[in-house]
């Protein structure tokens, strides 16, 4: 599989399956939308990056989030050359993985007329907007997460004798997965954790492009959870090298 397409298709299947839960937990008449919505949605999110990084890290590394990709490359880990298609990549599988998600949902969406509620679907959004403390957030979830993989993975891919990718491989997937699920449970409640430029931008184009009357994407606070995660994983870099 070729590394790009590998890209694509984990962030397609980690968009598919995170804004999946979003919507089976937060839509009209599904049947996931109950009182323990939180706990489903941060146990799917982390077992869904399990299952997209264990399908695609031994082609690309599966980063699967630009910031992840960023704070490798500033660590010296992955070639800068590689990130501007690796991003490209991720946000192309966000958008196609959130519209497989909307379409699996379309019902639901459709008898749906809260538009905060069906954003919350797609994107995140501030428990209580205050930019500052909302940049802060998601800068530390994003830190903790890339600090982490940075003690828990190892370069595994190799051409001609030489390591040229350092990434999310199979074996490292469940830890990386159970990282996800931790921030999610015990930061996210600010923010909603997307500590995911990708993960975020891509579910918010896809959202303000939907045939629907009334539409709020939000587009002032859309810059905090792309800029939030890459300060993050920069600084989670810095410190790495410095140790």
């Amino acid at each position: 599989m070729d590394i790009l397409f590998a890209e694509f298709i984990g962030t397609t299947i980690l968009l598919l399956l995170g804004i999946g839960v979003n919507a089976n937990t937060s839509l009209k008449n599904t049947i996931g939308n109950n009182d323990s919505a939180w706990v489903l949605v941060t146990m799917a999110w982390g077992l869904s990056v399990f299952i997209a990084v264990f399908i695609t890290g031994q082609f690309s590394g599966a980063h699967l989030n630009p910031a992840v990709t960023i704070g490798l490359a500033f660590a010296g880990k992955f070639s800068w050359a590689l990130v501007p298609t690796y991003i490209i990549a991720q946000f192309l599988g966000a958008i196609f993985g959130s519209w497989l998600a909307y379409i699996i949902y379309i019902d639901h969406y459709r008898l749906t007329s809260d538009e905060q509620t069906v954003r919350g679907s797609f994107c995140t959004g501030p428990a209580i907007r205050n930019y500052k403390n909302n940049f802060f957030s998601e800068l530390v979830g994003t830190f903790v997460l890339v600090f982490a993989i940075f003690f828990i993975v190892e370069p595994n891919i190799e051409i001609d004798g030489d390591v040229v990718n350092f990434g999310l491989g199979a074996l490292d997937a469940l830890p990386v997965g159970i990282v996800v699920w931790v921030i999610g449970m015990t930061l996210g409640g600010t923010t909603g954790f997307a500590i995911n430029p990708a993960r975020d931008f891509g579910p918010r184009l896809m959202y303000s492009l939907l045939p629907r009357k009334n539409k709020q994407p939000d587009w002032g606070y859309s810059w905090i959870p792309v800029f939030g995660p890459l300060v993050g994983a920069t600084l989670a870099a810095l410190l790495y090298n410095s140790l």
